[in-house]
Formats: C-alpha cells, structure tokens, sequence
C-alpha cells in the first residue's frame, strides 16, 4: 500500500515539475508578463518621442516659425529691434548674507 501512495506522490511532483518550473511553467509566464509590460511602457515613451520628432519634422519643412525657434535657442539669435535680455542667477555671497553668515568681503 505505502509503495502506491508513494508511486502516486512521485507521479504528481512529476507532473507539477514542468507546469511550475518548466520551459513554459508559471514562473516564466510571470516574467514573461513583467518583461511585456516594462517594454511596453518603454514603447509608448518612445510613440511619443516620435510623434513629437514627427511634429517638429513638419514644422521644419513647412513652416519657419520651427527654424525660428531653434535660431533663437540653440544659437542665440535675435531679429533686428529686439533687445536680448539674461537673468543670472544670484550669487553664493548673497545667499550666505541672506541666511546671516559672514560674507568674505568686508566694509
């Protein structure tokens, strides 16, 4: 009798081997899903670049108002009559005064 219960145990492990960690068991749909979703995610990242390369592509053909952006940019360029205006950042002297600590200039 204990020879039948034991065949019978060994024949079910035999069976629940490949459908848990065989070459197409759960655990490898598992990470198969997992992959599937991060590479989609990666996908519609990339749909959106696209689309926005695609719309920029149009703009460049088409119209000048693209180049015109990109002039002023990425070269800094200006039209005639327009004056070009920077804001720089405040100063390390001037945050450390602000919070109450000695500055290295002195009256």
């Amino acid at each position: 009798m204990r020879i039948i219960i034991y065949s019978m145990v060994l024949l079910l492990l035999a069976i629940q081997y490949p459908l848990w960690l065989g070459k197409g068991g759960w655990l490898k749909v598992y990470d198969m899903e997992k992959q599937v979703e991060l590479q989609q995610a990666k996908n519609s990242l990339l749909s959106l670049r696209n689309a926005k390369l695609t719309g920029d592509v149009k703009d460049l053909k088409e119209g000048t108002r693209a180049i015109e952006e990109r002039a002023r940019v990425e070269h800094g360029m200006i039209k005639e009559g327009e004056f070009f205006v920077q804001i720089l950042p405040a100063e390390k002297s001037s945050k450390n005064t602000a919070t109450g600590e000695k500055s290295a200039i002195t009256n």
